[in-house]
């Protein structure tokens, strides 16, 4: 069973968004991963050579937009997730100023690009903490 960030974290999540996996003949994952999936989040205008990654993890919901508990099956292909910013300090510097309804993105694993990602609502970006 998973274990939700809010438990750990004592916060909500940062924000949300509609996501697709791309497929294998995509250039994306063989299999798709599991809730728990921690991968590196870019904007769709960064370079990333220059502008780096970040830490933002996604955390899966259903498609009734509960969250998956069952680590032990692949998530969906497509659908919702709730976004998590890892480091409070880049919450204020950059993610605050750049998300908002509308950005699009992309998942990583290293320089890879294995899915797309549109945020569809903001929740505690604005308010969750910075340290």
């Amino acid at each position: 069973m998973w274990n939700p960030y809010e438990n750990s974290r004592q916060h909500t999540h940062d924000f949300t968004i509609k996501y697709r996996f791309y497929t294998p003949e995509e250039g994306g994952r063989k299999q798709l991963p599991f809730q728990g999936y921690r991968c590196d989040f870019a904007y769709e205008s960064d370079d990333i050579t220059t502008t780096g990654i970040y830490a933002i993890h996604p955390e899966f919901e259903d498609g009734d937009g509960q969250l998956i508990m069952d680590t032990e099956r692949p998530v969906h292909r497509e659908g919702q997730a709730r976004m998590w910013v890892l480091f409070g300090e880049m919450r204020e510097k950059v993610h605050r100023h750049r998300i908002q309804v509308g950005t699009r993105g992309y998942f990583l694993e290293g320089p890879r690009r294995v899915g797309e990602v549109e945020v569809t609502s903001l929740v505690g970006l604005l308010t969750n903490p910075v340290n």
